[in-house]
């Protein structure tokens, strides 16, 4: 089977399987124990030693902690290290990210180490280097490690994180009790954890943050699919007096800054609740240990520098996990290791193929005569046209009548004869009813058109009074290759504010939502269209 990790991006967590991920940390213990040890035949075992390996650091946004220990990883590895500096850069003036990268790939860049704020960034850049790799016959297509994009993921922290909660079980998979404490809204580090953590098997997760920093519903809807047991609490206090305390805290620190001047109003009321107090020590559960991404903010940190020479500080451990963690990444994607894997690798999803949401109804058993229905309170029967039914079926007149206007605009049928009409089953449910007379021809991509804009309705083909055809529409599981699609993030790499003309897809959740497939932001499927108004 070769090395399945050699030349592997990793721009979220989920990129990695969890039985990979698993080997991972087998391999990080295994280098952290020579490191301690000084045991230099072991450490040259993991060592790419190439000074022509090319790892390209790229820094749209500031960094230390991150880019620094990604350097003296690279170190470690004898590699070539180039950094490209986005103050001197035209890559801040406009200038496209994939031609930018594209161009770096081709002088023998085989690992690029990308931070921004535009989300889903890594993942565009991966599907658009291998296309340049097989347009001009490259040998390697390089590599992209997402070192954190805007308030999407985090995934190299989320492997140290991971590792660092693993230690202090023992090395134990079973089961995992943390808390998440702080900026819950913007912190892309425990927005990762949503998948991250499914590396435990029986996981339970308590949410420490006011409302105004609590974790947007998607992370927390994501949670709850991966099987996490899910708690949530406005502050430490009122956590606290629940009784049932995880031994793992995991801070972040508040990023007021991005929320406004109302929020600044009352930002000692916010950092209050989520900051650790003194007073709060005896009800800690024995043997806790705290954790933060680093660096604490200097003046309002979550956890105050007097716990730093107590038991509970596994933060400065976390951070030096930081670089065992990189040295192992860049040695699996560089082939160095990997070979002795022999897991479950990490696939495209297999549900988003060969699942058929457009059926069409078998009318051979009607009669020969029979004619269209005449649909109820008022809609008349026409010879010749399209009838679509059972639109938003259970939702109220005003929903309905406004979705209805979005389906004409987003199929194209807004210029046609005919109109809208809302009917009441005997049910009691309400549902619409779109009805256009004329010759209309519609192809398998309308009718894909159809389902993600008006999935579980049911469209009727009528010729010379009668339906020829029928059709009942289910939600795609995958819905792209329509121009007229927009994810609403703006921070999203595939919103047309970034200019970077990335075609918009969405991959549809367990709950029915549609997920954007490059920064993960949820949407109902009547939110993806540019004419939502």
């Amino acid at each position: 089977m070769g090395n399945v990790f050699y030349g592997r991006s990793l721009t979220v967590i989920e990129d990695f399987s969890i039985e990979e991920r698993r080997y991972f940390f087998k391999k990080v213990h295994e280098l952290k124990s020579a490191v301690l040890a000084g045991d230099e035949k072991t450490l040259d075992r993991f060592r790419i030693n190439d000074p022509d390996f090319g790892i390209y650091e790229v820094f749209l946004e500031d960094s230390t902690r991150t880019k620094e220990s990604f350097r003296n990883a690279a170190k470690f590895h004898h590699a070539k290290v180039s950094e490209l500096l986005c103050s001197s850069s035209s890559i801040n003036k406009g200038e496209s990210y994939a031609d930018t990268f594209n161009m770096l790939s081709g002088y023998s860049n085989t690992i690029f180490i990308v931070r921004s704020k535009v989300e889903g960034l890594c993942r565009y850049l991966d599907e658009e280097s291998r296309a340049y790799t097989q347009r001009n016959g490259l040998p390697v297509k390089p590599a992209f490690i997402n070192a954190g994009d805007g308030k999407h993921e985090h995934p190299t922290q989320e492997l140290l994180d991971e590792y660092t909660f693993l230690e202090d079980n023992n090395m134990d998979f079973s089961s995992l009790h943390v808390a998440l404490v702080g900026d819950l809204y913007h912190g892309r580090t425990v927005h990762s954890k949503a998948d991250g953590l499914k590396v435990f098997d029986n996981v339970r997760v308590d949410l420490i943050a006011p409302p105004e920093l609590s974790m947007p519903d998607s992370y927390v809807e994501k949670m709850k699919e991966n099987g996490f047991t899910v708690r949530s609490f406005s502050s430490i206090e009122e956590y606290l007096s629940s009784g049932d305390i995880a031994d793992k805290w995991y801070f972040t620190r508040p990023q007021l800054e991005r929320m406004g001047e109302r929020i600044l109003q009352k930002q000692a009321e916010l950092r209050a609740s989520i900051t650790f107090r003194q007073e709060f020590m005896p009800r800690l559960k024995e043997g806790t240990k705290f954790y933060h991404p680093l660096p604490r903010h200097k003046e309002h940190p979550t956890i105050p520098t007097f716990l730093d020479n107590t038991p509970l500080n596994a933060w400065e451990r976390q951070a030096i996990n930081g670089m065992y963690c990189r040295i192992i990444l860049l040695s699996l994607i560089a082939g160095r290791i990997g070979e002795d894997y022999d897991g479950p690798v990490r696939k495209p999803d297999e549900s988003l193929t060969g699942e058929e949401y457009i059926v069409e109804v078998d009318l051979t058993g009607r009669k020969a005569d029979e004619k269209v229905k005449n649909y109820s309170e008022g809609v008349h029967p026409i010879d010749n046209g399209i009838v679509i039914d059972h639109i938003c079926k259970g939702e109220n007149p005003s929903q309905i009548r406004a979705h209805m206007r979005l389906i004409s605009s987003v199929l194209g049928i807004d210029e046609g004869r005919g109109g809208e009409w809302i009917s009441r089953g005997a049910d009691g449910n309400y549902k619409g009813i779109i009805f256009r007379p004329g010759d209309y021809e519609l192809s398998r991509k309308d009718l894909k058109r159809l389902a993600a804009i008006a999935p579980h309705c049911t469209l009727n083909i009528i010729k010379n009074g009668k339906v020829m055809a029928k059709f009942r529409t289910h939600m795609p599981p995958r819905i792209y290759n329509f121009d007229d699609l927009c994810c609403t993030n703006e921070a999203c790499i595939s919103h047309p504010s970034q200019g970077e003309s990335v075609p918009s897809m969405f991959i549809r959740t367990s709950d029915g939502h549609y997920a954007c497939a490059y920064c993960g932001k949820f949407h109902s499927y009547k939110e993806i269209w540019k004419s939502r108004g």
